[in-house]
C-alpha cells in the first residue's frame, strides 16, 4: 500500500515537472493584427474650413484665423479609426508654432503630426507709391517705393496693417503718428505692433525708397487662350498694358475694364489669344513704358470620352470606356455589383442635338442587396479609377494627370430627384427631403491622385478646401429638371501662377452618396462635357 502511494506521488511530481517544462517552452507565436490607424477629422477653435488629412504623410493640416494664438490652439475634436487610442485627449490646448506630434495606438503605434497654417493680411501704402509693398516677416521689415519727386519729409501713409485683425500700431487702431528719419533717397521709421496677449511690443521697421522708374512689367501667367499680366506703376496714374504678337508691327492697348488696380500694382486679363502663339506685353504708367515681356500660350487639352459614348461590360460591371481603350472615367459599379447590378450605365436617351446613335451616362441611386440586408449606393461617375472594395465599402482614386488650365466646364444634365430614403447618423435630419445631384470640377497640384475611402473606420473624402486645389467649381440641384438642360461651371482659380497636375470631375445622383445618404430612384443623366479655355 505504501509502495503504491509512493508511486502515485512520484508520478504526480514527474507529470508536474514535465508540464512545467513543456509550458515554459510554449511561445505566443500568434502575431498581433496590423491595423492601419487614421485621423478622420479634427476641429479646433478659430479654424477656417476643414482639416486637410494626408494619410500617406500622416499629417493633419488646419488653417487658423489670424486672431488665433498659435502657441495656444484649442483642439476640440479629434476623430480616428474605431478602436484607436490617441495621445492627444480633447479638448486640449496645443502649441502649433511647429508641427505637433501625436500617436495613434492599437496593437502598433502610428505617429502623426498636426500642422497649423495662418496667414496675416499685411498692408502698407503711401501717397505716390510705385507698385506694391514688400514684407519680410522674419526681420519685421516693410518696404514701399515712391517716385523720385516725392518729398520724404511729408510721407502720407494711406494704410498700415502689420498684425492680426484688430491689432494696434504705436497703440493706435488706425494709422498711427510716425516719426521718419531721412537717409539720402529713403526714409526710415520704427513702429510697435501689439495684439492681445500674444503679440507684445513687436518692433517693425518701415522703409520708403525713392525710385526713378515708375513702371515695371513684373510677370505673366500665360494659359491657353488667356494670359494674366502683372505690372507696377505710380498709384493714381493711368496704368495699364500694351500687347502684340511677337512679330507684329503695332501694339494694342488692353481695355481698361480688363485691368484691376490695387494701389500702384495692377493685373490685366488678356483674353481671346491664340493657343501655342508667342506674344509680347509691357506695362505703362502715364507716358512711361515698362520693359517688354515675351510669353507663349499653351495647348488645348481635350476631355477624353466626354460624350460618354464609349462603354464596355465585364460581367455585371459597366465600364465607361471602350474595351482596351483609354480609361478617363470610372464608376462605383464594381462596389455596387457585389450586392446588385451596375447603377451607372449607358443609355440612348441623349441630349437634344447630340449625334444620332450616341449615348449618355445614367447614374441611378439604388439600395443594393437582398431584402433589408444591403447598402445604399449612389449613382456616380468620376474622372479617376475605382481601386477596390473593403467589405461593402469602396476605395477610389480621384483625378487624372492634367496640366492645362481651362476656364470652364460645359455640358448637359437631366435630373429626377427622390425623397432621401437612407441616411447615415450625421445626415439623419435630411431623411424625407428631396435628394440633390452634384457635379463638380477641381484642378490641383497633388503629387498623385486623391484617394477616397467610404469605410467609416478610416474614411477619407474629397475636400474642396484642400490646399492643393488650384481651381474649383460646383453645381448642385435638388429639383427635377424638364429634360436635359445645359450647364456651365466657371472655374474659380485660387492661384493663377500654379500649374495643375491633376483634373478631378465628379458626378453623383446623390450629393451625400459618399456618406451612404440619398434617395432610391434619384437619377442623374449627363452628356457631352467639354472644357473651354477662355473667358
Amino acid at each position: 500500500m505504501k509502495h503504491k502511494l509512493y508511486h502515485n506521488i512520484v508520478s504526480c511530481f514527474i507529470g508536474l515537472f514535465i508540464l512545467l517544462n513543456f509550458s515554459s517552452c510554449l511561445k505566443n507565436d500568434i502575431p498581433y493584427p496590423v491595423i492601419q490607424l487614421f485621423v478622420t477629422d479634427l476641429k479646433a477653435n478659430g479654424m477656417m474650413g476643414n482639416a486637410i488629412i494626408a494619410n500617406d504623410d500622416r499629417t493633419v493640416t488646419i488653417t487658423l484665423a489670424d486672431t488665433v494664438n498659435l502657441k495656444r490652439v484649442m483642439v476640440t475634436k479629434l476623430s480616428m479609426t474605431d478602436g484607436a487610442q490617441c495621445s492627444l485627449k480633447t479638448p486640449q490646448e496645443i502649441d502649433l508654432t511647429d508641427p505637433y506630434g501625436i500617436t495613434l495606438s492599437l496593437y502598433q503605434d502610428y505617429p502623426w503630426k498636426i500642422i497649423g497654417k495662418q496667414t496675416i493680411d499685411r498692408r502698407f501704402s503711401v501717397k505716390g507709391q510705385v507698385g506694391s509693398a514688400e514684407f519680410n516677416t522674419n526681420d519685421k521689415i516693410a518696404i514701399v517705393n515712391v517716385t523720385d519727386d516725392t518729398n520724404l519729409k511729408n510721407i502720407e501713409v494711406k494704410e498700415l496693417k502689420l498684425g492680426p485683425t484688430g491689432s494696434t500700431i504705436n497703440m493706435s487702431p488706425d494709422n498711427p503718428a510716425i516719426e521718419w528719419s531721412i537717409h539720402g533717397n529713403y526714409a526710415k521709421a520704427s513702429v510697435v505692433v501689439n495684439y492681445r496677449d500674444f503679440i507684445v511690443m513687436e518692433n517693425w521697421t518701415l522703409y520708403v525708397f525713392q525710385v526713378k522708374s515708375t513702371v515695371n512689367t513684373r510677370s505673366v501667367d500665360a494659359w491657353v487662350n488667356v494670359a494674366w499680366l502683372y505690372g507696377d506703376g505710380k498709384d493714381g496714374a493711368d496704368n495699364g498694358f500694351e500687347y502684340k504678337e511677337k512679330d507684329a508691327a503695332t501694339w494694342s492697348v488692353l481695355e481698361p475694364a480688363s485691368v484691376i488696380h490695387d494701389g500702384g500694382s495692377f493685373v490685366g486679363r488678356l483674353s481671346h489669344l491664340r493657343a501655342q502663339t508667342t506674344y509680347v506685353c509691357r506695362a505703362y504708367s502715364d507716358n512711361e513704358k515698362g520693359q517688354e515681356f515675351t510669353f507663349t500660350t499653351g495647348t488645348v487639352v481635350p476631355l477624353e470620352n466626354a460624350s460618354f459614348d464609349e462603354w464596355h461590360q465585364q460581367g455585371k460591371v459597366w465600364n465607361p470606356w471602350a474595351l482596351n481603350g483609354l480609361q478617363m472615367w470610372d464608376t462605383g459599379n464594381e462596389g455596387a455589383t457585389t450586392l446588385g447590378e451596375s447603377n451607372t450605365v449607358p443609355v440612348n436617351d441623349i441630349r437634344p442635338g447630340a449625334a444620332v446613335g450616341s449615348r449618355a451616362a445614367k447614374l441611378e441611386s439604388k439600395f443594393v442587396g437582398f431584402g433589408s440586408v444591403g447598402k445604399f449606393a449612389a449613382g456616380n461617375l468620376f474622372a479617376g479609377k475605382f481601386l477596390r472594395t473593403e467589405g461593402t465599402n469602396g476605395v477610389l482614386e480621384f483625378g487624372k494627370s492634367f496640366n492645362a488650365r481651362p476656364t470652364k466646364l460645359r455640358g448637359y444634365y437631366k435630373y429626377t430627384t427622390a425623397s432621401i430614403s437612407h441616411a447615415s447618423s450625421d445626415y439623419i435630419q435630411l431623411k424625407g427631403k428631396p435628394d440633390t445631384c452634384a457635379i463638380y470640377i477641381a484642378l490641383g497640384d497633388w503629387d498623385k491622385p486623391v484617394e477616397i475611402r467610404t469605410n467609416p473606420a478610416n474614411s477619407k473624402y474629397f475636400d474642396k478646401n484642400d490646399s492643393h486645389i488650384i481651381a474649383y467649381s460646383e453645381l448642385y440641384n435638388g429639383s427635377t429638371t424638364n429634360g436635359y438642360i445645359p450647364f456651365e461651371l466657371e472655374l474659380d482659380y485660387r492661384s493663377k501662377s500654379r500649374v495643375p497636375k491633376y483634373l478631378i470631375i465628379v458626378c453623383s445622383a446623390s450629393k451625400y452618396g459618399d456618406y451612404f445618404t440619398g434617395g432610391v430612384g434619384a437619377i442623374l443623366q449627363v452628356d457631352d462635357f467639354v472644357l473651354e479655355y477662355d473667358y
